[in-house]
């Protein structure tokens, strides 16, 4: 697995993986989770290049879910992909040790300039 997407809505998982095609990364083996539950389940017998999550999901939120797998000692690369937009939150984001940030409405030049550096 390339890329373990994180969002509750399956309408923005399809658009994500659309942007990411879009940005040149095609071929990419792109597994889904629609909470934050399943993709520690999945973390569990895989070990992806990168996490994408959304921030606001039920049960636990995006940014929960990056400090358990920061606790965990798991250094994935991991980026938000959210509507979230106050730069509160993304200070919050990247001093528990995400990547990057993209912000709802994104472009597929977002997810380029994003993923470059990890997946290239």
């Amino acid at each position: 697995m390339d890329i373990l997407l994180v969002d509750d809505s399956r309408t923005m998982r399809l658009i994500i993986q659309r942007a990411i095609r879009q940005a040149g990364y095609r071929g990419l083996a792109v597994d889904e989770a629609d909470s934050a539950p399943q993709a520690l389940e999945k973390l569990q017998s895989a070990n992806p290049k990168l996490i994408l999550s959304d921030w606001n999901m039920p049960a636990i939120s995006g940014l929960d879910f990056l400090k358990q797998i920061r606790a965990a000692n798991n250094q994935v690369p991991f980026g938000f992909v959210t509507s979230e937009a106050s730069e509160e939150m993304r200070t919050l984001a990247m001093t528990s040790g995400a990547s990057f940030f993209i912000t709802k409405p994104f472009t597929p030049e977002n997810f380029e300039a994003a993923l470059s550096s990890i997946l290239d």
